[in-house]
């Protein structure tokens, strides 16, 4: 395993202040937090995506990248079909047996019977899927997840909470980052709480949300702090 991932005093410009925390193999964790509250950078800055203005960030292993996968909100497809755009993906990994590989990722996530579609027409939701394909078809050992579901209905978020919970299962690292309560509680096993920047509060999930230790997550809770 490449965990634990280590931030020791990780800031960057004025949206992240200084943290530090450690990232380990095994319970799905959630990043919680408002709109604006630096989920997305700190998302970035784990994945390597961002490089932090300040303090360290360290993996177990020194080549983190070969293992590990993202997946936006608002997916990037390519100008190709379903299928594809997973073999690309797979290929620019250095990965053989690529058309095999894409065509097991797009059954694992129900979109088999749209491989040949091009992927720019299919719908939020399936696009979504797709990406997880990509992902999936990696086998990583970490899956970073920025509000994979922020844009979907109710029928194409269950949808991609099955997916998430397919690669938990297969014994891949959950780290996700939502402004969801609802999808918290089902998805996470801890919370990581972000308020303007800072790492107020982590807790199991049930107690953060039993019994939230700072006045900021209570609020949150609450739907007292700013909502989307």
């Amino acid at each position: 395993m490449i965990l634990p991932l280590m931030l020791e005093a990780v800031s960057f410009r004025d949206i992240i202040r200084p943290l530090s925390l450690e990232i380990e193999a095994g319970p799905s964790t959630i990043i919680l937090g408002a709109n604006g509250a630096g989920k997305s950078v700190l998302m970035r800055l784990m994945h390597g995506l961002l490089t932090p203005t300040g303090g360290k960030i360290s993996w177990k292993d020194a080549h983190p990248g070969r293992h590990q996968a993202m997946v936006f909100q608002r997916p990037v497809m390519l100008r190709r079909s379903a299928l594809a755009n997973v073999v690309y993906a797979l290929k620019v990994a250095g990965i053989g047996d690529a058309e095999r590989l894409a065509a097991d990722a797009l059954r694992e996530v129900g979109l088999w019977h749209l491989a040949q579609r091009s992927a720019r027409v299919l719908s939020g939701g399936e696009q979504q899927r797709l990406a997880l394909a990509r992902a999936w078809a990696l086998h990583p050992e970490v899956l970073f997840l920025d509000e994979p579901t922020a844009s979907l209905d109710p029928s194409a978020t269950r949808e991609i909470e099955a997916v998430i919970r397919a690669f938990d299962a297969s014994g891949t690292k959950i780290v996700m980052a939502t402004h969801n309560l609802g999808q918290a509680r089902r998805l996470g096993d801890e919370v990581l709480f972000i308020h303007e920047g800072r790492l107020v509060e982590r807790a199991p999930v049930e107690r953060f949300f039993g019994q939230p230790a700072s006045a900021e997550a209570a609020a949150f809770i609450k739907g007292e702090l700013p909502w989307p």
